[in-house]
Protein backbone atom coordinates (compact mmCIF):
# COMPACT_ATOMS: atom_id res chain seq x y z
CA UNK A 1 0.00 0.00 0.00
CA UNK A 2 1.40 3.41 -1.02
CA UNK A 3 2.33 6.35 1.14
CA UNK A 4 -0.25 8.54 -0.63
CA UNK A 5 -3.03 5.98 -1.07
CA UNK A 6 -5.73 8.16 0.50
CA UNK A 7 -5.20 10.76 -2.24
CA UNK A 8 -6.74 8.33 -4.74
CA UNK A 9 -10.10 9.09 -3.11
CA UNK A 10 -11.63 12.22 -4.70
CA UNK A 11 -13.20 13.73 -1.60
CA UNK A 12 -10.09 13.27 0.48
CA UNK A 13 -7.90 14.66 -2.31
CA UNK A 14 -9.80 17.96 -2.58
CA UNK A 15 -9.97 18.15 1.24
CA UNK A 16 -6.19 17.68 1.42
CA UNK A 17 -5.36 20.50 -0.99
CA UNK A 18 -7.99 22.85 0.46
CA UNK A 19 -6.57 22.23 3.91
CA UNK A 20 -3.04 22.85 2.60
CA UNK A 21 -3.96 26.37 1.44
CA UNK A 22 -5.81 27.10 4.68
CA UNK A 23 -2.93 25.73 6.77
CA UNK A 24 -0.40 27.98 5.03
CA UNK A 25 -2.52 30.98 6.05
CA UNK A 26 -2.86 29.65 9.59
CA UNK A 27 0.91 29.32 10.00
CA UNK A 28 1.41 32.79 8.55
CA UNK A 29 -0.97 34.19 11.14
CA UNK A 30 0.57 32.23 14.00
CA UNK A 31 4.05 33.48 13.16
CA UNK A 32 2.89 37.07 12.76
CA UNK A 33 0.94 36.87 16.02
CA UNK A 34 3.91 35.47 17.92
CA UNK A 35 6.20 38.20 16.65
CA UNK A 36 3.56 40.89 17.21
CA UNK A 37 3.36 39.91 20.87
CA UNK A 38 7.03 39.21 21.46
CA UNK A 39 8.74 42.10 19.69
CA UNK A 40 6.13 44.79 18.87
CA UNK A 41 3.57 44.93 21.67
CA UNK A 42 6.02 43.87 24.42
CA UNK A 43 9.74 44.14 25.06
CA UNK A 44 10.60 40.52 24.20
CA UNK A 45 8.31 39.08 26.86
CA UNK A 46 8.17 35.28 26.51
CA UNK A 47 5.63 35.09 29.34
CA UNK A 48 3.20 37.23 27.31
CA UNK A 49 3.52 34.76 24.45
CA UNK A 50 2.77 31.97 26.89
CA UNK A 51 -0.38 33.80 28.03
CA UNK A 52 -1.55 34.16 24.41
CA UNK A 53 -1.04 30.44 23.85
CA UNK A 54 -2.86 29.67 27.10
CA UNK A 55 -5.85 31.83 26.13
CA UNK A 56 -5.98 30.33 22.64
CA UNK A 57 -5.81 26.73 23.83
CA UNK A 58 -7.47 26.99 27.24
CA UNK A 59 -11.05 26.76 25.89
CA UNK A 60 -10.25 23.17 24.90
CA UNK A 61 -10.55 22.31 28.59
CA UNK A 62 -13.81 24.20 29.07
CA UNK A 63 -15.90 23.11 26.10
CA UNK A 64 -14.31 19.79 25.06
CA UNK A 65 -17.14 17.52 26.34
CA UNK A 66 -19.82 19.57 24.57
CA UNK A 67 -17.70 20.03 21.42
CA UNK A 68 -17.23 16.27 21.16
CA UNK A 69 -20.92 15.62 21.65
CA UNK A 70 -21.75 18.16 18.93
CA UNK A 71 -19.30 16.43 16.56
CA UNK A 72 -20.99 13.07 17.28
CA UNK A 73 -24.51 14.45 16.79
CA UNK A 74 -24.68 16.97 13.91
CA UNK A 75 -23.72 17.29 10.24
CA UNK A 76 -19.96 17.78 10.54
CA UNK A 77 -19.63 19.36 7.09
CA UNK A 78 -22.04 22.18 7.95
CA UNK A 79 -20.44 22.63 11.36
CA UNK A 80 -17.01 23.02 9.76
CA UNK A 81 -18.30 25.65 7.32
CA UNK A 82 -19.55 27.65 10.31
CA UNK A 83 -16.27 27.39 12.22
CA UNK A 84 -14.20 28.37 9.17
CA UNK A 85 -16.35 31.46 8.59
CA UNK A 86 -15.97 32.42 12.26
CA UNK A 87 -12.19 32.09 12.22
CA UNK A 88 -11.96 34.15 9.02
CA UNK A 89 -14.02 36.94 10.64
CA UNK A 90 -11.75 36.96 13.70
CA UNK A 91 -8.66 37.24 11.50
CA UNK A 92 -10.12 40.20 9.62
CA UNK A 93 -11.02 41.93 12.89
CA UNK A 94 -7.56 41.71 14.47
CA UNK A 95 -5.86 42.42 11.15
CA UNK A 96 -7.77 45.69 10.76
CA UNK A 97 -6.81 46.80 14.27
CA UNK A 98 -3.13 46.08 13.63
CA UNK A 99 -3.16 47.80 10.22
CA UNK A 100 -4.87 50.87 11.71
CA UNK A 101 -2.32 50.98 14.53
CA UNK A 102 -4.83 50.65 17.37
CA UNK A 103 -4.05 47.10 18.46
CA UNK A 104 -2.90 46.61 22.04
CA UNK A 105 -1.79 43.51 23.90
CA UNK A 106 -5.20 42.96 25.47
CA UNK A 107 -6.76 42.96 21.99
CA UNK A 108 -4.52 40.03 21.05
CA UNK A 109 -5.49 38.31 24.31
CA UNK A 110 -9.19 38.72 23.47
CA UNK A 111 -8.65 37.51 19.89
CA UNK A 112 -6.75 34.46 21.13
CA UNK A 113 -9.53 33.58 23.57
CA UNK A 114 -12.29 33.92 20.95
CA UNK A 115 -10.27 31.90 18.44
CA UNK A 116 -9.72 29.29 21.13
CA UNK A 117 -13.44 28.73 21.63
CA UNK A 118 -14.08 28.41 17.89
CA UNK A 119 -11.11 26.07 17.45
CA UNK A 120 -12.30 23.91 20.36
CA UNK A 121 -15.52 23.22 18.45
CA UNK A 122 -13.69 22.86 15.12
CA UNK A 123 -11.03 20.34 16.21
CA UNK A 124 -13.11 17.21 17.00
CA UNK A 125 -15.39 17.84 14.03
CA UNK A 126 -12.41 18.26 11.69
CA UNK A 127 -10.68 15.12 12.98
CA UNK A 128 -13.75 12.89 12.84
CA UNK A 129 -14.88 14.26 9.45
CA UNK A 130 -11.89 12.48 7.93
CA UNK A 131 -13.66 9.22 8.84
CA UNK A 132 -16.44 10.23 6.42
CA UNK A 133 -13.91 10.79 3.61
CA UNK A 134 -12.01 7.46 3.82
CA UNK A 135 -12.75 3.99 5.14
CA UNK A 136 -11.27 2.85 8.43
CA UNK A 137 -8.30 0.91 7.00
CA UNK A 138 -7.20 4.10 5.21
CA UNK A 139 -7.67 6.28 8.31
CA UNK A 140 -4.09 6.06 9.71
CA UNK A 141 -2.76 7.07 6.29
CA UNK A 142 -5.25 9.94 6.00
CA UNK A 143 -4.39 11.20 9.49
CA UNK A 144 -0.68 11.11 8.65
CA UNK A 145 -1.21 12.96 5.36
CA UNK A 146 -3.25 15.59 7.22
CA UNK A 147 -0.23 16.10 9.46
CA UNK A 148 2.03 16.28 6.41
CA UNK A 149 -0.24 18.96 4.93
CA UNK A 150 -0.28 20.93 8.18
CA UNK A 151 3.48 20.79 8.56
CA UNK A 152 4.21 21.25 4.87
CA UNK A 153 2.34 24.50 5.30
CA UNK A 154 4.60 25.22 8.28
CA UNK A 155 7.61 25.17 5.95
CA UNK A 156 6.03 27.85 3.74
CA UNK A 157 3.83 29.89 6.09
CA UNK A 158 6.33 31.10 8.73
CA UNK A 159 9.00 32.03 6.18
CA UNK A 160 6.48 34.02 4.13
CA UNK A 161 5.05 35.58 7.29
CA UNK A 162 8.51 36.62 8.48
CA UNK A 163 9.22 38.36 5.17
CA UNK A 164 5.78 40.00 5.02
CA UNK A 165 5.98 41.12 8.64
CA UNK A 166 9.21 42.95 7.83
CA UNK A 167 7.92 44.28 4.48
CA UNK A 168 4.30 45.34 5.17
CA UNK A 169 3.62 44.60 8.84
CA UNK A 170 1.85 41.89 10.82
CA UNK A 171 -1.65 43.26 10.21
CA UNK A 172 -1.67 42.38 6.52
CA UNK A 173 -0.60 38.83 7.35
CA UNK A 174 -3.79 38.44 9.42
CA UNK A 175 -5.84 39.77 6.50
CA UNK A 176 -4.26 37.31 4.04
CA UNK A 177 -4.93 34.42 6.40
CA UNK A 178 -8.63 35.37 6.49
CA UNK A 179 -8.72 34.93 2.71
CA UNK A 180 -7.14 31.45 2.86
CA UNK A 181 -10.10 30.13 4.87
CA UNK A 182 -12.06 30.52 1.65
CA UNK A 183 -10.26 27.50 0.18
CA UNK A 184 -11.57 25.18 2.90
CA UNK A 185 -15.06 26.69 2.77
CA UNK A 186 -15.14 26.13 -1.01
CA UNK A 187 -14.09 22.50 -0.58
CA UNK A 188 -16.73 21.85 2.07
CA UNK A 189 -19.47 23.37 -0.06
CA UNK A 190 -18.53 21.53 -3.29
CA UNK A 191 -17.46 18.13 -1.92
CA UNK A 192 -19.29 15.09 -3.35
CA UNK A 193 -21.79 14.48 -0.57
CA UNK A 194 -23.03 11.29 -2.21
CA UNK A 195 -19.58 9.74 -1.67
CA UNK A 196 -19.32 10.61 2.01
CA UNK A 197 -19.51 7.65 4.37
CA UNK A 198 -22.64 7.55 6.50
CA UNK A 199 -21.44 6.99 10.06
CA UNK A 200 -23.54 6.19 13.09
CA UNK A 201 -24.50 9.29 15.06
CA UNK A 202 -24.92 9.48 18.82
CA UNK A 203 -28.62 8.91 19.65
CA UNK A 204 -30.35 11.68 21.64
CA UNK A 205 -30.66 11.25 25.36
CA UNK A 206 -29.15 12.13 28.70
CA UNK A 207 -25.76 11.04 29.96
CA UNK A 208 -23.95 11.08 26.62
CA UNK A 209 -21.09 13.22 27.89
CA UNK A 210 -20.59 10.94 30.90
CA UNK A 211 -20.67 8.00 28.50
CA UNK A 212 -17.63 9.41 26.70
CA UNK A 213 -15.65 9.77 29.94
CA UNK A 214 -16.68 6.27 31.00
CA UNK A 215 -15.54 4.81 27.66
CA UNK A 216 -12.04 6.28 28.05
CA UNK A 217 -11.84 5.26 31.72
CA UNK A 218 -12.45 1.66 30.70
CA UNK A 219 -9.64 1.80 28.11
CA UNK A 220 -6.31 1.96 30.00
CA UNK A 221 -4.37 2.00 26.74
CA UNK A 222 -6.15 5.21 25.70
CA UNK A 223 -5.58 6.70 29.13
CA UNK A 224 -1.83 6.08 28.91
CA UNK A 225 -1.61 7.53 25.39
CA UNK A 226 -3.45 10.62 26.62
CA UNK A 227 -1.13 10.87 29.62
CA UNK A 228 1.91 10.87 27.34
CA UNK A 229 0.29 13.46 25.09
CA UNK A 230 -0.57 15.62 28.10
CA UNK A 231 2.98 15.60 29.45
CA UNK A 232 4.61 16.39 26.11
CA UNK A 233 1.86 18.76 24.96
CA UNK A 234 1.98 20.74 28.21
CA UNK A 235 5.72 21.16 28.62
CA UNK A 236 7.27 20.09 25.33
CA UNK A 237 5.36 21.49 22.37
CA UNK A 238 5.56 25.22 23.11
CA UNK A 239 7.58 25.78 19.95
CA UNK A 240 6.59 29.43 19.50
CA UNK A 241 8.06 30.28 22.90
CA UNK A 242 11.26 28.27 22.38
CA UNK A 243 12.06 29.43 18.87
CA UNK A 244 11.20 33.10 19.38
CA UNK A 245 13.17 33.28 22.62
CA UNK A 246 16.19 31.44 21.18
CA UNK A 247 16.16 33.50 17.96
CA UNK A 248 15.82 36.90 19.59
CA UNK A 249 17.32 36.57 23.07
CA UNK A 250 20.02 33.91 22.63
CA UNK A 251 21.10 34.62 19.03
CA UNK A 252 19.97 38.28 18.67
CA UNK A 253 18.15 37.63 15.37
CA UNK A 254 15.03 39.19 13.86
CA UNK A 255 11.65 38.16 12.49
CA UNK A 256 13.13 36.73 9.29
CA UNK A 257 15.34 34.25 11.16
CA UNK A 258 12.41 33.36 13.45
CA UNK A 259 10.31 32.48 10.40
CA UNK A 260 13.11 30.46 8.80
CA UNK A 261 13.73 28.49 12.02
CA UNK A 262 10.02 27.65 12.25
CA UNK A 263 10.11 26.44 8.65
CA UNK A 264 13.26 24.38 9.26
CA UNK A 265 11.58 22.52 12.10
CA UNK A 266 8.68 21.82 9.75
CA UNK A 267 11.04 19.89 7.45
CA UNK A 268 11.45 17.31 10.19
CA UNK A 269 7.74 17.45 10.94
CA UNK A 270 6.80 16.62 7.35
CA UNK A 271 9.33 13.76 7.35
CA UNK A 272 7.77 12.39 10.53
CA UNK A 273 4.27 12.63 9.09
CA UNK A 274 5.25 10.91 5.84
CA UNK A 275 7.03 8.10 7.68
CA UNK A 276 3.83 7.61 9.69
CA UNK A 277 1.85 7.53 6.43
CA UNK A 278 3.81 4.47 5.31
CA UNK A 279 2.64 2.46 8.31
CA UNK A 280 -0.59 0.56 7.94
CA UNK A 281 -1.27 0.45 11.68
CA UNK A 282 -0.35 2.82 14.53
CA UNK A 283 1.41 1.11 17.42
CA UNK A 284 2.14 2.05 21.01
CA UNK A 285 5.86 1.52 20.58
CA UNK A 286 5.98 4.31 17.98
CA UNK A 287 4.29 6.67 20.45
CA UNK A 288 6.59 6.02 23.39
CA UNK A 289 9.73 5.64 21.28
CA UNK A 290 9.03 8.99 19.59
CA UNK A 291 8.49 10.64 22.99
CA UNK A 292 11.92 9.48 24.17
CA UNK A 293 13.63 10.57 20.95
CA UNK A 294 11.86 13.95 21.14
CA UNK A 295 13.33 14.46 24.61
CA UNK A 296 16.84 13.70 23.40
CA UNK A 297 16.45 16.03 20.39
CA UNK A 298 15.23 18.91 22.60
CA UNK A 299 18.24 18.37 24.84
CA UNK A 300 20.52 18.69 21.82
CA UNK A 301 18.72 21.88 20.73
CA UNK A 302 19.21 23.39 24.19
CA UNK A 303 22.98 22.88 23.87
CA UNK A 304 23.34 24.25 20.31
CA UNK A 305 26.06 26.96 20.33
CA UNK A 306 25.05 28.80 17.13
CA UNK A 307 21.78 29.69 15.40
CA UNK A 308 22.62 27.41 12.47
CA UNK A 309 23.29 24.39 14.65
CA UNK A 310 20.13 25.21 16.55
CA UNK A 311 18.25 25.14 13.24
CA UNK A 312 19.73 21.74 12.39
CA UNK A 313 18.65 20.28 15.73
CA UNK A 314 15.10 21.49 15.09
CA UNK A 315 14.78 18.95 12.26
CA UNK A 316 14.78 15.86 14.57
CA UNK A 317 12.71 17.81 17.11
CA UNK A 318 10.01 18.24 14.47
CA UNK A 319 10.38 14.69 13.16
CA UNK A 320 9.88 12.98 16.51
CA UNK A 321 7.21 15.43 17.67
CA UNK A 322 5.12 14.65 14.58
CA UNK A 323 5.75 10.92 14.83
CA UNK A 324 4.42 11.09 18.38
CA UNK A 325 1.40 13.25 17.56
CA UNK A 326 0.43 11.43 14.36
CA UNK A 327 0.79 7.97 15.87
CA UNK A 328 -1.18 8.94 18.98
CA UNK A 329 -3.96 10.58 16.94
CA UNK A 330 -4.29 7.61 14.59
CA UNK A 331 -4.18 5.10 17.45
CA UNK A 332 -6.97 6.85 19.35
CA UNK A 333 -9.18 7.25 16.26
CA UNK A 334 -8.75 3.77 14.82
CA UNK A 335 -9.27 1.94 18.12
CA UNK A 336 -12.35 3.95 19.18
CA UNK A 337 -15.91 3.00 18.24
CA UNK A 338 -17.39 5.23 15.53
CA UNK A 339 -20.30 6.44 17.65
CA UNK A 340 -17.88 7.55 20.40
CA UNK A 341 -15.16 9.01 18.18
CA UNK A 342 -16.15 12.68 18.44
CA UNK A 343 -16.30 12.67 22.23
CA UNK A 344 -13.07 10.71 22.59
CA UNK A 345 -11.23 12.96 20.13
CA UNK A 346 -12.54 16.05 21.91
CA UNK A 347 -11.16 14.69 25.17
CA UNK A 348 -7.90 13.84 23.41
CA UNK A 349 -7.53 17.40 22.13
CA UNK A 350 -8.57 18.87 25.48
CA UNK A 351 -5.72 16.95 27.09
CA UNK A 352 -3.30 17.57 24.23
CA UNK A 353 -3.93 21.30 23.78
CA UNK A 354 -5.59 22.18 27.05
CA UNK A 355 -2.41 21.55 29.00
CA UNK A 356 -0.81 24.54 27.29
CA UNK A 357 -2.53 27.05 29.63
CA UNK A 358 -0.50 25.38 32.36
CA UNK A 359 2.71 24.72 30.49
CA UNK A 360 3.15 27.74 28.19
CA UNK A 361 3.26 30.40 30.94
CA UNK A 362 5.55 28.18 33.04
CA UNK A 363 7.90 27.65 30.11
CA UNK A 364 7.79 31.38 29.35
CA UNK A 365 8.67 32.22 32.95
CA UNK A 366 11.52 29.69 32.92
CA UNK A 367 12.81 31.34 29.74
CA UNK A 368 12.59 34.81 31.28
CA UNK A 369 14.23 33.77 34.56
CA UNK A 370 16.94 31.33 33.46
CA UNK A 371 17.21 31.77 29.68
CA UNK A 372 15.60 30.02 26.70
CA UNK A 373 17.97 27.06 26.85
CA UNK A 374 16.43 25.99 30.16
CA UNK A 375 12.94 26.14 28.66
CA UNK A 376 14.14 23.60 26.08
CA UNK A 377 15.51 21.49 28.93
CA UNK A 378 11.97 21.39 30.32
CA UNK A 379 10.78 20.04 26.96
CA UNK A 380 13.52 17.41 26.98
CA UNK A 381 12.50 16.22 30.44
CA UNK A 382 8.84 16.06 29.35
CA UNK A 383 9.63 13.70 26.48
CA UNK A 384 11.73 11.37 28.60
CA UNK A 385 9.16 11.24 31.44
CA UNK A 386 6.30 10.52 29.00
CA UNK A 387 8.27 7.68 27.41
CA UNK A 388 9.19 6.13 30.75
CA UNK A 389 5.58 6.29 32.00
CA UNK A 390 4.30 4.56 28.87
CA UNK A 391 6.94 1.88 28.80
CA UNK A 392 6.52 1.06 32.49
CA UNK A 393 2.74 0.72 32.00
CA UNK A 394 3.18 -1.51 28.91
CA UNK A 395 5.71 -3.67 30.76
CA UNK A 396 3.32 -4.25 33.66
CA UNK A 397 0.07 -4.43 31.70
CA UNK A 398 1.36 -7.10 29.32
CA UNK A 399 3.37 -8.97 31.98
CA UNK A 400 6.63 -8.59 30.06
CA UNK A 401 10.09 -9.69 31.18
CA UNK A 402 13.57 -9.62 29.65
CA UNK A 403 15.16 -13.00 28.99
CA UNK A 404 18.67 -13.95 27.86
CA UNK A 405 18.67 -15.80 24.54
CA UNK A 406 21.86 -17.70 23.63
CA UNK A 407 21.04 -17.53 19.92
CA UNK A 408 23.92 -15.65 18.19
CA UNK A 409 21.68 -13.09 16.45
CA UNK A 410 19.59 -12.10 19.49
CA UNK A 411 21.08 -12.16 22.97
CA UNK A 412 18.02 -10.72 24.72
CA UNK A 413 14.33 -10.82 23.96
CA UNK A 414 11.12 -9.61 25.59
CA UNK A 415 8.59 -12.31 26.56
CA UNK A 416 5.30 -12.58 28.40
CA UNK A 417 5.03 -14.50 31.66
CA UNK A 418 4.00 -17.52 29.58
CA UNK A 419 7.32 -17.65 27.73
CA UNK A 420 5.92 -16.39 24.42
CA UNK A 421 7.53 -13.51 22.50
CA UNK A 422 5.74 -10.25 23.25
CA UNK A 423 3.69 -8.64 20.48
CA UNK A 424 3.09 -4.92 20.29
CA UNK A 425 -0.56 -3.86 20.55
Amino acid sequence: MGMFRSLHIHNYRVWFFGALVSNIGTWMQRTAQDWLVYDILTDQDAAAMGIVMALQLGPQLLVAPWAGLIADSVDRRKLLILTQLSMAALGVGLGLMVVLGVAELWHVYAFALALGFVSAVDAPARQTFVSELVRDDYLPNAVALNSASFNGARMVGPAVAGLLTVAVGAGWVFMINALTFGAMIFVLMTIRRSELRVLEKSPPGKGRIREGFRYVRNRPDLMMVMLAIFIVGTFGLNFAVYIAAMARTEFNSGAGVFGVLSSVMAVGSVAGALLSARRSKPRLRYIYGAAAAFGVACGAAALAPTVWLFGITLVPVGLFALTLMTSANAYVQTTTEQVMRGRVMALYFAIFLGGTPIGAPIVGLVSNAFGPRWSLAVAAAAGIIAALAGMIWAWRAHHLRLRYDPAPRRRFRIETDFGKPATDP
